[in-house]
């Protein structure tokens, strides 16, 4: 992240006598962010994006940022079930919708099979885009178990992969719109 400044963290939280009704700032401010299952208070900048709270105060470096402005989706996680460039929210507009990461996608022993599929398919090279390109098909798999070849790419069609592993990718969804485990290579 060269050339981004880590945000101060600050105890001190604004008083609400001190903004006009329906403002925020410009100091930090306590909020709470259901992230995976849990709830955490973090103290924020108004201005800081979802992307930079879940990597910063809650060390949730799954997710990327690679382009910060919603350009790349490498930064996508699921926000109240739905896949969206967490580089694109403001972490104070997100409130009690539930946020899901990479990290929160399996359990801590297993993997999502997008995940597994993903291995299996070899649509993993430098990892970089990974992260927001599985959070992506696995939103697609559960609005549509059963995708083809046009649904995954519009699922993906967001999403910037340098290394180019967009066929292995489809070839993995594929699999498991099939029925297969995603456990070999086709």
């Amino acid at each position: 992240m060269e050339g981004r400044q880590a945000l101060p963290m600050s105890t001190e939280f604004q008083k609400d006598s001190d903004a006009a009704p329906g403002m925020a700032g410009p100091g930090p401010l306590a909020v709470v962010l259901h992230v995976n299952g849990h709830a955490h208070k973090v103290v924020i900048e108004p201005r800081t994006t979802l992307a930079e709270a879940l990597r910063g105060p809650l060390g949730l470096t799954g997710t990327k940022i690679a382009c910060d402005h919603g350009a790349c989706s490498a930064c996508t996680v699921w926000l109240d079930g739905l896949a969206v460039a967490s580089c694109s929210v403001l972490a104070i507009e997100v409130g009690e919708r539930p946020v899901t990461t990479i990290e929160g996608l399996a359990g801590p022993d297993t993997l999502h099979p997008v995940q597994e599929a993903f291995i299996a398919h070899d649509a993993v090279q430098c990892g970089f885009c990974t992260p927001g390109m599985i959070m992506s098909c696995a939103a697609l798999l559960a609005r549509n178990p059963r995708p083809d070849r046009a649904d995954i790419e519009q699922a993906i069609s967001g999403h910037f992969c340098r290394c180019g592993t967009y066929p292995h990718v489809v070839q993995a969804m594929l699999a498991l719109g099939a029925g297969k485990k995603g456990t070999s290579r086709e």
